[in-house]
């Protein structure tokens, strides 16, 4: 299992192979899911019998908060396997993320005060939930700055896996705000999956949103991986010959 894993996945030379045959599978998965849900929460979801029409932002809310808290499990395993296997593929998946994560937790800050201030009556609040999604952004930029300030690969590949896995006690944090405070924000529906708290017509275009953010998520990631790994590789035989095909 180990050797398929490393002929297809851990090294360089074989995720460059094997992402090339995954992307345009996740970028049909992605069109089909932003699709689906898309036309199915403007046009056929019913209207909220309290937001009206202004419950429909959650179809972009809820799917980017979601991403963004996925994006820093995703840097936290791969900061995981970087201090322990020393992965390359990983170090680059934990460093490539980070940019990607942080624009989607500033998406899902921004929609919120966008759909707070009608429900709420001010933009912003220092919520338990809002403040540990904010406290989620500053973790990407940090994450970002310190990798910055590193000039040697290899010690800035074990400092940015530390501070991962130690941000990575925010993502409960932000899960059980809710319930472990008093807050505005309301209280969990996905979560409750045997008995969620949103009609069946709703629910199933925010599913189909939530997929769709992170395949497109996992496509930019594949993306900007193979960018990552020809800059590293640059010097390599097989990069060379892939650069020469792409000419």
């Amino acid at each position: 299992m180990l050797h398929w894993f490393n002929q297809h996945f851990i090294s360089l030379k074989a995720f460059y192979a094997t992402s090339s045959a995954l992307l345009p599978w996740l970028i049909t998965a992605f069109s089909l899911c932003f699709a689906y849900g898309l036309i199915a929460g403007l046009f056929f979801a019913p209207a909220d019998y309290q937001q009206g029409d202004g419950f429909r932002i959650i179809y972009v809310h809820v799917p980017s908060a979601f991403t963004a808290m996925a994006i820093y499990a995703v840097m936290a395993v791969s900061g995981i396997l970087t201090l322990v296997f020393r992965m390359k593929i990983a170090a680059i998946c934990m460093s490539v993320s980070a940019s990607i994560g942080a624009w989607f937790t500033f998406l899902a800050l921004v929609t919120g005060a966008i759909w707070g201030k009608p429900m709420w009556g001010t933009w912003w609040i220092w919520d338990a939930r809002l403040t540990s999604v904010l406290i989620l952004l500053f973790l990407y930029f940090g994450f970002i700055a310190l990798q910055s300030v590193i000039p040697d690969q290899q010690s800035r590949d074990r400092a940015g896996a530390i501070m991962a896995i130690v941000g990575v006690i925010n993502l409960p944090i932000i899960h059980y705000s809710v319930i472990w405070w008093n807050t505005l924000h309301q209280g969990p529906t996905l979560s409750k999956l045997a008995a969620p708290s949103i009609a069946p017509d709703m629910l199933h275009p925010l599913l189909a949103m939530i997929a769709a953010f992170l395949f497109f998520y996992a496509v930019i990631l594949l993306l900007r991986m193979r960018n990552q790994i020809v800059l590293r590789e640059i010097k390599t035989q097989w990069v060379k010959e892939v650069m020469s095909h792409a000419s």
